[in-house]
């Protein structure tokens, strides 16, 4: 399994990476199987850097904040009006409640349009795995002002835990513990943002990954662009046992 950080900003698009996506890839049948969690405000031009778009396989959405799922509408676009004719089917995108009709009245406005002949949509339910090629991925409600969940990936005995945005919750044991690499939200800082039920910080994302227990790496993501991201490191580091790792955009990691 291999992780490419497609944008890592937290929030909205930053000067040096595009908000949320992320690229999971696991060989299937011969070929590259390609996952993407996420596709958030400018995340689409950043993403044929890595792949031609029509060669995803599936996409699944933590939530319908902007910063996590708007550039799905440009990818409607690159399926729909391709100069060499649309593409044949639909592309699974998984989301919770809404995501459909929500997106198309962004695109159509109150025009009878839809998204359905080139985004085929299922809604999340929470901890109902889901079969994708050579992944399970089940997904866990978390703590956040609307829908969200976090994705727990799992291919050949390799675990990837995305935390999406979320604060502090019970479902974050069960979807980090014995987890080979958790991708965790640490937009807010300890000291400065106190509204709760909103995001984790560096130190309460350490702290979820260590109360989890059998996680073997630490990454924090969703940093905005308006936060020193060795600050958020230093605090989880004072937590976390081990190396505290930072998502950098473009980089591709293995699981």
């Amino acid at each position: 399994m291999r992780l490419t950080i497609v944008g890592c900003s937290g929030s909205f698009a930053g000067p040096d990476s595009p908000a949320s996506s992320y690229l999971v890839r696991a060989e299937h049948d011969g070929r590259d199987y390609n996952l993407l969690l996420d596709l958030g405000s400018g995340a689409l031009g950043a993403l044929q850097r890595h792949l031609d778009p029509a060669d995803l396989d599936a996409v699944l959405v933590t939530h319908l904040h902007p910063d996590h799922c708007v550039d799905l509408l440009g990818l409607y676009v690159t399926r729909k009006y391709r100069p060499e004719g649309a593409l044949p089917s639909p592309l699974p995108v998984f989301a919770p409640t809404g995501a459909e009709e929500r997106l198309a009245l962004a695109y159509h406005g109150l025009d009878d349009g839809g998204m359905s002949r080139e985004l085929a949509f299922s809604t999340l339910v929470e901890k109902q795995p889901l079969a994708l090629g050579p992944f399970t991925v089940t997904p866990f409600r978390v703590n956040h002002p609307v829908e969200a969940y976090g994705f727990r990936v799992e291919a050949a005995g390799r675990v990837l835990a995305y935390s999406g945005d979320t604060d502090a919750c019970p479902a974050l044991s069960p979807l980090f513990t014995g987890s080979d690499l958790v991708l965790a939200d640490a937009a807010f800082v300890d000291g400065r943002d106190a509204a709760p039920d909103i995001h984790l910080s560096g130190s309460r994302a350490a702290r979820a990954a260590l109360d989890a227990g059998g996680v073997r790496r630490l990454m924090l993501t969703h940093i905005p662009a308006w936060n020193d991201p060795e600050v958020c490191r230093a605090q989880a580091a004072a937590v976390w046992p081990g190396e505290v790792e930072l998502a950098e955009p473009d980089a591709t990691y293995p699981i």
